[in-house]
Formats: structure tokens, sequence, C-alpha cells
């Protein structure tokens, strides 16, 4: 029986090891935070627990749900019908329904007949990997004309990239394109998401229970300092303060940064390729208020001026009873590395954002704040660059015996979601099997 570490344990992590477990081998899961779960981990906010980043379920998120069931919560999930809302030239517009598309002032009819080809042009792509070669700038140009592109397009990349929008592919807007399309499809034309009763909370809650119940042994608060090959064989984890385990292998679910930093014995050409991806991070405030600001799940917003990428209203989703019947809203800003904003403070941030509430919203008040908090992290998505798989997609094997790399940038074609981590999770486990010791069939897990 082969015995494994996993370090990360974010939902990769764990649904690395559930399934590295139902495989017969012997899993332990290194976390650095005092509780697993990474970016779905949970947060305290005015006394109730919710997500730290907001999330939302698919229909068509087929992983997730499939993970679900395995877990026994599928009677947990719940649907609604959502609304968008499009914030542009300083008014707050519907963009719900066709009809509403159709009135939307700011683009010309011809406009929206070019935007609404270059959806349903994206949504019948099935390969997004031919479009790393292309600049997305170029590719939205030229399907939906430099106007559109300008005054839809660019503002919305900008939104979500940064400045790193001049160095994506094409790819990063087909994939979001896609999943939202198929979303609809499932969702019968409809925006139709789903969340989790209890949010994420239950889930993880849920899901160490059944590791636990199935061996998987689950450290928490342990950092780790270097992982290399063990001069008496297999791979040795150093953990910071002091201290080693020794594995008959390890996979690395963190960023690639951290990879590149926590394994010194990589070759030259490995550290280029893993250092050489680049990161988007985020800043996102999480907020309760007394009152909802508008009925839509999402606003998207084109005017430079507003300190953050969107306004994402939960509770136009969830019900409001969780909180009390308060609205739970969260406002993010995605982040180049290079970005000042990182320097701002709490205070700083909680000024400038509810300031900006005021001025979109006429009927917002100050008062209407009953908790303000702040999460920040630096390596959340791996933007696809051009050539990403060619140039930079870390490959599962290293050159170094029994360390293995696991992590979100090797989703090369597709969105940072729940759905697509749990679905690489399922695919890199499969890939592992021929290259871990095989372990005698063991009964299956409990479910």
């Amino acid at each position: 029986m082969s015995d494994i570490g996993i370090v990360g344990g974010g939902f990769l992590g764990l649904t690395l090891a559930w399934r590295l477990r139902a495989e017969g081998h012997e899993v332990t899961v290194i976390e650095a935070a005092a509780e697993p779960g990474g970016l779905a981990a949970p947060a305290e906010l005015g006394g109730f627990t919710w997500d730290r980043f907001y999330h939302v379920i698919l229909l068509s998120d087929s992983n997730l749900r499939g993970l679900l069931e395995e877990l026994g919560l599928a009677d947990r999930l719940r649907y609604g019908t959502t609304r968008t809302g499009f914030y542009t030239d300083g008014i707050l517009y519907s963009l719900s329904t066709s009809l509403e598309f159709l009135r939307f002032p700011p683009l010309t009819l011809v406009d929206k007949g070019r935007l609404a080809a270059t959806i349903l042009h994206a949504s019948r792509i099935a390969d997004g990997r031919p479009l790393e070669s292309v600049p997305v700038t170029e590719w939205l140009t030229r399907w939906s004309g430099t106007r559109t592109f300008e005054r839809i397009w660019l503002p919305l990349l900008k939104s979500k990239l940064g400045e790193n929008y001049r160095l994506a592919s094409a790819s990063f807007i087909w994939a979001i394109i896609a999943r939202m399309y198929a979303a609809r499809r499932s969702g019968l034309k409809q925006e139709k998401f789903g969340y989790v009763e209890g949010g994420y909370a239950v889930v993880l809650q849920r899901f160490r229970e059944r590791l636990a119940a199935a061996g998987v042994r689950v450290a928490t608060g342990r950092a780790v300092q270097r992982v290399e090959p063990a001069p008496e064989g297999g791979v040795a984890v150093t953990l910071d303060g002091g201290g080693a385990l020794r594995f008959d292998d390890a996979i690395l679910t963190v960023p690639c940064g951290r990879v590149a930093t926590l394994c010194p014995g990589l070759t030259a050409d490995e550290r280029a390729r893993l250092t050489g991806v680049t990161y988007q991070g985020i800043v996102c405030a999480s907020v309760l208020l007394s009152q909802p600001l508008a009925p839509y799940y999402v606003t998207n917003i084109t005017e430079s001026w507003v300190p953050f990428t969107a306004v994402i209203e939960m509770t136009a989703l969830v019900d409001r009873a969780a909180f009390g019947g308060n609205a739970l809203v969260y406002l993010p800003r995605y982040l180049t590395q290079e970005d000042p904003f990182w320097q701002r403070s709490d205070a700083e941030i909680r000024e400038l954002f509810l300031d900006a509430l005021a001025r979109m919203y006429p009927a917002f008040r100050r008062e209407q704040v009953l908790a303000f908090n702040v999460s920040r992290v630096r390596e959340v998505l791996a933007v696809s660059t051009l050539d990403y798989s060619a140039r930079h997609l870390p490959p599962v094997a290293t050159s170094l015996p029994g360390i293995h790399v696991v992590n979100s940038a090797q989703i090369a074609n597709g969105t940072l979601n729940l759905n697509e981590t749990i679905g690489l999770a399922n695919q890199q486990a499969r890939a592992l099997a021929p290259r871990l010791r095989r372990a005698a069939p063991e009964a299956a897990l409990p479910r």
C-alpha cells in the first residue's frame, strides 16, 4: 500500500485524497491554514457563517454535483432563477432578458447583433485550445467590432485581469462564455443558479467526516517548508518549525511559485515553467446589509471609477432568512501582482467601497452596513496567457522521484470554480494511478 502526502487542503487536495483513498492508498493531507477548504473556506460575518468568497453552482456543474451526491448532500442543493444587472455610464440597467438586451442603450442594434454572434460562436467551440494562440483583444474585436469591444469587453477584461488582459489569450473569454452558456442551456434559457443550504461550511464538515471515516488524515495548521526525495527512499516533507514526514509519494496542490520554492531540487527548466505562470489575485469585501441593494445576483460594471469588479448580491439567490433577514453582498477586485492596491488597509478599502456604493445606489445608507470584512488572496487564478499549454501548463510529473504537481494552473481552458477544480482532481487522480504504487483492492468507501 502506498503512503501519499498531499500538500494543500483546498477542495482540490481533499478530492484527490478521497479518490486516492478509494484506490486503497494511505493518504495524509497537510494544510497550513487552521481549517481546510482553501478558497471555499467559510468565514464569520456579523454573527453569521457563510463562504469567504462568492460561489455559485450551475445545473451544468456535473463534477461538483456528483461529489455532493457522494457526500449525501444533494438534498441540500437549492436553485433559483436570478437576474443580471449592468452598470455603465452611471446608470444601472437590468440585462436579464432578450427584450432588455434589445433595449440596452449603450449599444446600437448592429453592436448588439455582433455581441450576440460572438457569444453564440464561442458557445459552439468545443475545444478552446486553438484559441490560446490568439490574443483575447484581437479575437473579441474581430467578432464584436471595435465599438463593442471598447464599450463592453475591454472594461470587463480590465476588471477581471487588470493590465494582464494584454497577456491573455482568447481561450480566457471562451471559457467564461462556454460555462455560462452551458448554464443557460441546462436551465432552459434562464440563469438558474444554485447553492448548498448552509454554504460550503456544511460541505466541508461532511467531507472531513467522510474522509476521517475512510482513514484519511487531515493535518491543519501545518505549513510545509520543503519537499524533496528522502535519502532512504520516498519523499521527505519538512514542516515549518521543525519536524518532517516521510511518504512514498507527495502531491503538491499549491500555486506554481510555491511549488518552485518548496522543491529546491527541480531543474532550471521546471522552475522557469512554474514561475512563468501569471497569477491574478483578489481583494474581496463581504458586506452584511440590513437592506438589499438591487434585485440582481450579479451586476457587471464598466465604469473605471468604481473600485470593485462587480456587485455580487448573494441574497438575490440565497434566502435572506439565512442571514436573519439581512442581505449579503460581495465586492471583489481582481489584481495583478504589482498592483499598489494590495497595500491598502481594510479601513481604506471600506471607505473606498462604501463611497462607491453610495454613488451607485441612491437608496444606500452607511447605517445599513452591519458588518464589513476584507479577504485577500494573492494567487487565485492562473491567467490563460498566449500559448499557455505549450509554455506554462505544469505537468503532473516532476524530475524528482515521487513528487507530483496537481494544481489549478492545470486548468488550461476553463474558469476557476469548484466544478473545474473537482473535475481536475478526478482527472489527475486517474492520471496518477499508473505512477503510484498500486495497492490491494479494498472495500468501497462508506457513502
